[in-house]
């Protein structure tokens, strides 16, 4: 059965349409803040604050000084341990060179000595033991010369044990112990003028002081912060998206930024939060706070520093209408 030639012009015209694809060419707009990277430089020492020499609203160079710390307690304790460092080199000098020739000479002189006492005292206690037996002498005087040869005896003994550790030197353990001295005071030095340069406060990073925390003469706490310093350079818009707009966007991806100010810029994607929240209550209305939204950043170059931190701030994004 043949259809009529309308019927068949609307089934292809409506077969048509189905296989064309809609198109959403729409901008989308979304409302946000200018940020930017902030940096608290805190002191690493305690210290009285010495002197402080930019202002708020300097442009500031990475390695740039902001502060100086009074540093006269630190000095004093450096002295102090470079004298220790110095006593504890000169004990492990000694330790190594071991004992003095003179020393030595002496130590064998005494061992001598104690040598012919004993062979004076062994003489005496023959001829009392010959007396004892003749009958002549007696059992005490006998005794008595005998104990004076085990004296000097024990004399000898102690007299050769002496020149032998004079002639060996310091233990290894000895000298161990003052080569670890002086390590200790090595590095006592080492952190104390670490101090002396952790004295002098820079900037990490290049940037503009936004911040001035204390003042000249104030005593500031180890890891007080000193100054905020914002990296105004590179800031980003911070926009919140819903999830059918997320779809449609892209890391890289350029957007239009505009303050209320008037301020323009070209920006580009730098991050998409892969995790819902709600819509922070100063960015939309009411019924838009219900809703789960997306966190994207949306990075800027702001080399004239018109961005500030904190400026209220629309973004357009072209949606990626092919797949990302």
């Amino acid at each position: 059965m043949k259809r009529p030639w309308p019927f068949v012009m609307l089934l292809l015209a409506t077969a048509g349409g189905a296989c064309q694809k809609p198109k959403d060419t729409g901008a989308i707009a979304a409302s946000g803040h200018v940020e930017a990277t902030e940096v608290r430089v805190a002191t690493k020492i305690a210290a009285t604050v010495a002197a402080f020499a930019p202002a708020e609203g300097d442009t500031l160079a990475a390695g740039q000084e902001i502060a100086r710390l009074d540093t006269t307690d630190v000095g004093l304790a450096l002295a102090t341990v470079k004298a220790e460092r110095a006593q504890a080199a000169a004990e492990l000098d000694l330790r190594r060179a071991g004992s003095r020739p003179e020393d030595v000479r002496e130590a064998e002189a005494m061992v001598r000595r104690a040598e012919a006492e004993l062979d004076a005292f062994a003489r005496d206690l023959t001829r009392m033991e010959g007396l004892l037996a003749s009958g002549s002498g007696t059992a005490k005087a006998t005794d008595d010369a005998r104990a004076r040869r085990d004296g000097a005896a024990a004399g000898v003994a102690a007299a050769r044990e002496r020149l032998s550790r004079l002639r060996a030197g310091s233990r290894r353990e000895e000298v161990e112990g003052a080569r670890a001295r002086v390590e200790a005071a090595e590095a006592r030095i080492a952190q104390l003028e670490q101090q002396l340069a952790d004295a002098v406060v820079v900037s990490p990073v290049a940037g503009v002081l936004t911040e001035k925390l204390v003042e000249k003469g104030e005593l500031a706490a180890r890891g007080t912060a000193l100054a905020v310093v914002t990296d105004i350079a590179r800031p980003w818009v911070t926009v919140y998206l819903s999830e059918p707009d997320l779809g449609r966007i892209k890391l890289g991806q350029e957007a239009e930024v505009r303050t209320d100010s008037g301020q323009q810029r070209i920006g580009h994607v730098s991050f998409i939060s892969p995790q819902a929240e709600f819509t922070p209550k100063n960015v939309q209305t009411p019924d838009e706070r219900a809703k789960l939204v997306y966190r994207v950043k949306i990075g800027v170059e702001n080399n004239d520093g018109l961005f500030k931190p904190g400026m209220p701030a629309e973004a357009r994004l072209k949606p990626v209408l092919g797949p990302s």
